[in-house]
């Protein structure tokens, strides 16, 4: 696809207000949100949070019970599907069995009366990289490779906006791994403005530049994934973007650059710059990847914050070890150690140190009386936060 195609684009994607209600349910609630124009956007959020709604009504297949979708300065918000300049790829790949992967990839410029398709589909293939294909049924292709025919079908009518609905969801986890750095290859290319739901948070990481944690039919946090992952806004975010070990504490005010924080017993800081709260009911958070393991008469670095505890657990998962450490108050911390091969495993019953930089906590408000959050174990390395 070469650069006419994203002329077209009339601008940002603007959702203002957003609202849709089903009967006394509120799916999406006053929802606002900017997508960029030609960014890869992530809606990421567990079933039922309104994400795949909120998609639906972008696309025309739901009409909002209130507010505007605007692409530009257009108002879009009760236009028939078909007059959007949106296409949808979904989960399904929804390709027609009887045609062949050239009308496959043809079929809406056919529908549109274009005489001209075969250069326009050739290109298409190319991009998706299946020269080649063009004569054979979907039948014949791997679920890849009919996935990056869904996608061509979708990119050859020159949409403004291409919304991906859960589209790897249905692929195993090696090709949708790698079906993750060809998605963002393609929207780099073209271009065009991705909009991508997902429940899965990986995706969401390795593909968007901007990705949107939906719960409860509103945005809890908006930003690049590194910032997100690094510097969570709320408990939800910390444990539904990668995992996080969530103390429950109380802050008494910054004390310089610092905030203190006190929890059950031991006193511990947190930089200001970390803080979204600095008084009051606290979580103070530390990914598992950021804790580390000593013995409990090893020496722990000059600085370094700790807590001990009791090895109760322990699962090798390939790249690491996921460590659970039971703490003197009974909660678990979970820990992740990299099987680098500079430290030797620590068995189950051990006495441990649990230690880490300052800099490397956060700290969140908590509703009074809420317990710690920790990471719960995992069961394979597909699940290690990235």
């Amino acid at each position: 696809m070469t650069k006419e195609t994203t002329e077209q684009v009339a601008g940002d994607l603007r959702l203002t207000n957003v609202t849709k209600r089903y009967g006394i349910f509120t799916a999406v609630d006053d929802l606002s949100l900017t997508v960029p124009q030609g960014s890869f956007f992530a809606l990421l959020g567990a079933s039922g949070c309104g994400k795949t709604t909120t998609l639906r009504m972008v696309a025309g297949l739901t009409e909002p019970t209130s507010g505007q979708v605007l692409l530009g300065e257009q108002d879009i918000s009760r236009l028939r599907p078909y007059r959007r300049p949106v296409n949808t790829v979904f989960q399904s790949y929804a390709l027609f069995p009887h045609l062949d992967i050239f009308e496959n990839v043809a079929f809406g410029l056919r529908r549109r009366k274009v005489r001209e398709v075969t250069e326009q589909v050739h290109r298409m293939l190319a991009l998706v990289q299946l020269d080649g294909y063009a004569k054979r049924h979907p039948a014949q292709l791997s679920g890849g490779q009919q996935q990056r025919v869904a996608l061509a079908r979708a990119l050859i009518n020159r949409p403004q906006v291409l919304l991906l609905d859960e589209p790897l969801g249905a692929l195993d986890l090696k090709l949708r791994r790698q079906m993750q750095l060809e998605l963002k290859r393609i929207q780099t290319e073209v271009g065009i403005t991705f909009v991508h739901v997902t429940h899965d948070q990986e995706e969401a990481m390795t593909m968007a530049d901007t990705v949107a944690v939906m719960n409860a039919g509103k945005i809890e946090q908006l930003g690049a994934p590194a910032d997100l992952y690094e510097f969570p806004a709320t408990a939800f975010v910390a444990n539904f973007l990668g995992q996080s070990n969530l103390l429950a504490g109380d802050a008494a005010g910054r004390a310089g650059d610092e905030v203190p924080v006190e929890a059950y017993g031991s006193r511990f800081s947190v930089p200001a710059a970390r803080s979204r709260v600095d008084r009051g009911p606290v979580y103070l958070g530390v990914r598992p990847e950021k804790l580390h393991l000593v013995g409990a008469e090893d020496p722990v670095p000059a600085g370094h914050q700790q807590i001990t505890g009791v090895v109760s657990d322990a699962a090798y998962l390939g790249v690491s070890t996921q460590y659970q450490v039971r703490t003197g108050w009974g909660t678990e911390l979970s820990v992740f150690v990299a099987n680098s091969g500079a430290t030797s495993v620590l068995p189950v019953g051990s006495d441990v140190v649990a230690h880490w930089r300052g800099e490397h906590a956060f700290l969140l408000p908590r509703e009074p009386g809420a317990a710690d959050q920790t990471a719960p174990i995992l069961d394979t390395p597909a699940e290690l936060p990235t």
